[in-house]
């Protein structure tokens, strides 16, 4: 891994590319089942973003994709919302990942070193993720992950898959929702390809080729025909469970083994393990045996064994904290580099992409990798016409690793100076690598994609406003910001008639446009694009300012206290940047949400034509108050501080009950707030919320307060 950041604006800088390159990665993999790198140049990306987060905690974005779950559904299919969510797994890449997991599960439970903790260990199929609904013993909803909230139904298609059962034994619970992963073998994936290229030859039409057995698994549950998924074969594996009226066990193998006696397939490589030893040794037996297995995987799943170990534990971010994917090294093959082509994103950003002579790589046809940045072409020297070596592990895009024609005579390639969307000048912000076009909202790259956002599925979602329809709107000048989009209704017989445009279209278009007049707040604030401000972080400030009123006039605050702050004679620069930081992040008072988002929202409303903007969009919605769903406490909604020793459970499990309880943790004392919990050793933040008068109570009373929640 290159080294990383050394100060806080290239790590944000990174930090926010890694974003916004993973979800795109995310979206090819889960959304559109095509993939452009491998799991291995994935993991890698995650890594990355990982690596940075740790050493700049602050700079932790809303967005990060250590909080998100997969990619939003695909629009052809009725969405549906998942009981219960349906979760990623952070990911090991060595023996030593795997230690510290089950480390961090004794710092979390307070756990000593002689209590035995044990594992499950299974293959990780690499297939497509699916909860199977059984109510009153009936498959009733069969849904895909989608973006761990909201997935696609499936049902009708899952009742083709003969390894599916329609019908649970008396036994069973009267609701259960069976987790697993859809998938087609490897000998069927190659038969399956087979008998398309032969239907083409048939026919005359050019053949479809699927280019790995998940992505053919991927597109044969989600077809819109459940005959075209009967005629496909495709398997289902169980390795875990959702929403239950009752749990038939206390231990994650007891539960599996009654999923399997109620005819569920179930690996028979899942076993129990007793240590991290042997939950190893079991890792290293599944990945001898993973060239013979029937289906791909990618690597081997641990979970903690006792459920009630499970249920304490809990979840952070996109993640459970009691499960962890231990993955198999990154597979790699060489190719030639062809070109090379600058991509131009919604914040003006432009990203190199190297376009490839096409090469196999652990099953799947990769054709394009990103490069980043000017910083990574320079460190490896690559132009067109070299030789590079690719690496990748599964099915999301690799990276380039190294450049094995460095010293041939070639001319070097030039990073461009100005747009290539709109000529205006391309510069790097100080202190910042990448390099962006000053054109803003008259660069046509900029307001197409910063207009595809605001109305894609993760911010208003408004349905049939793709890419296609505001291209036709903006080379007809009616839509130029956000806010021009509830206006269209202005220009309804000026649409009708147009190529593709009848009356039941423009009107579907229209109420569609209407019905996002009062839109979820958060999802607002992530679509306008501010930098820094991604889905997760909007969510984390309407969770602490409920309305957007509220985050304008914290803006404000920003803004004053910027304009305030000045060094103190003989300060460094740093030292004073320093100071400023925290001070921001104090003022902004969100748990993760740190001087960057504060520094975004502050230059956001610094701009007048960004103040226009905003207020000329909320002049035509209205969003209703954030709400956030979580137990009825009495400190719902107020700010409270642990500090001291806690002696009946860790800092992270008293985090996760407050969150639980609608409150919000901030890290020190300040005059917002509302409760302090002190243990045992409590220091300065005890005595400066004693100065303050603010309540203070000690672990017994947090243990009354949580237990009497709703």
């Amino acid at each position: 891994m290159a080294a990383l950041p050394t100060n806080d604006a290239d790590a944000a800088a990174e930090l926010e590319r890694l974003a916004r390159e993973i979800a795109r990665h995310n979206r090819l993999y889960h959304t559109d089942d095509a993939p452009e790198i491998s799991d291995a140049d994935y993991d890698a990306l995650m890594r990355r973003n990982t690596a940075i987060e740790a050493a700049f905690p602050a700079l932790v974005r809303a967005d990060s994709p250590s909080k998100l779950v997969g990619a939003a559904p695909a629009s052809n299919l009725v969405k549906v919302a998942h009981a219960r969510a349906m979760m990623s797994l952070d990911n090991g890449f060595s023996d030593a990942d795997v230690v510290d997991f089950v480390a961090r599960v004794r710092r979390f439970l307070s756990l000593g070193e002689d209590e035995p903790v044990t594992l499950t260990a299974e293959p990780k199929i690499d297939g497509l993720s699916c909860s199977l609904r059984y109510e009153g013993r009936k498959l009733v909803l069969a849904a895909t992950r989608g973006d761990g909230q909201v997935g696609e139904n499936v049902t009708a298609n899952a009742l083709t898959i003969a390894d599916i059962p329609r019908v649970l034994p008396d036994d069973a619970p009267d609701i259960f929702e069976v987790r697993g992963e859809v998938y087609m073998a490897k000998a069927d994936f190659l038969a399956l390809n087979a008998r398309l290229a032969e239907e083409a030859d048939a026919s005359g039409k050019e053949a479809r080729q699927f280019a790995n057995p998940r992505n053919a698994a991927a597109g044969s549950l989600r077809q819109k025909d459940a005959a075209v998924t009967a005629s496909r074969p495709l398997r289902f594996l169980t390795h875990g469970w959702g929403e239950a009226s009752a749990v038939p066990g206390e231990t994650q193998q007891a539960v599996i083994a009654a999923i399997a006696g109620w005819g569920f397939p179930v690996s028979p490589l899942f076993i129990a393990c007793a240590d991290t030893d042997a939950a190893l040794a079991q890792y290293r037996e599944i990945e001898r045996q993973r060239a013979d297995l029937p289906f791909d995987i990618d690597g081997v799943v641990y979970k903690i064994d006792r459920l009630d170990w499970q249920a304490r534990l809990g979840s952070v971010g996109r993640a459970p904290r009691w499960a962890i994917a231990h993955k198999f090294p990154a597979e790699r093959a060489e190719t030639t580099l062809r070109e090379i082509d600058i991509q131009v994103g919604r914040t003006g950003k432009l990203t190199p992409v190297a376009r490839l002579e096409p090469v196999t790589v652990g099953g799947v046809t990769v054709t394009n990798a990103t490069l980043h940045n000017a910083d990574e072409i320079g460190r490896l020297g690559v132009r067109p016409g070299d030789r590079v070596v690719l690496q990748r592990a599964g099915d999301v895009i690799p990276q380039i690793v190294e450049n094995l024609t460095r010293d041939a005579p070639r001319p070097d390639w030039h990073f461009p100076v100005t747009c290539p969307e709109c000529g205006s000048e391309a510069v790097a912000e100080e202190g910042e690598v990448d390099i962006r076009c000053t054109g803003g909202l008259i660069c046509p790259a900029q307001r197409l994609e910063r207009l595809r956002h605001f109305v894609s599925r993760g911010a208003l979602d408004i349905e049939g406003l793709g890419e296609k329809t505001i291209q036709e709107f903006l080379a007809l000048g009616w839509i130029a910001e956000p806010a021009d989009i509830f206006r269209l209704a202005a220009h309804r017989d000026e649409l009708i008639g147009r190529e593709g445009w009848k009356d039941r279209s423009v009107d579907n278009l229209i109420a569609a446009i209407e019905a996002k007049r009062a839109p979820d707040a958060a999802r607002l604030l992530f679509g306008l694009g501010i930098r820094h401000i991604g889905a997760i972080t909007a969510r984390d400030l309407l969770k602490r300012y409920a309305t957007l009123p509220a985050i304008a006039a914290l803006a404000d605050e920003l803004i004053a206290l910027r304009a305030a702050a000045t060094p103190d004679p003989e300060e460094e620069a740093q030292r004073f940047r320093n100071r400023l930081d925290k001070a921001i992040a104090e003022l902004i008072g969100v748990e993760n949400v740190g001087a960057a988002v504060g520094h975004a929202l502050a230059d956001f409303f610094h701009e007048p034509h960004n103040r226009s903007v905003w207020a000329d969009l909320l002049a035509q919605v209205s969003p209703p108050p954030f709400a956030v769903e979580a137990r009825e406490s009495e400190v719902s909604g107020r700010t409270v501080v642990f500090t001291g020793t806690l002696e009946s459970m860790s800092r992270d499990e008293a985090k996760a009950q407050a969150e639980a309880l609608g409150a919000r943790v901030s890290g020190s004392v300040s005059a917002k707030t509302d409760l302090v919990v002190a243990g045992p050793g409590a220091g300065s933040k005890l005595k400066k919320a004693e100065e303050l008068g603010i309540r203070v109570i000690d672990e017994a009373g947090w243990a009354a307060i949580f237990a009497a929640a709703k």
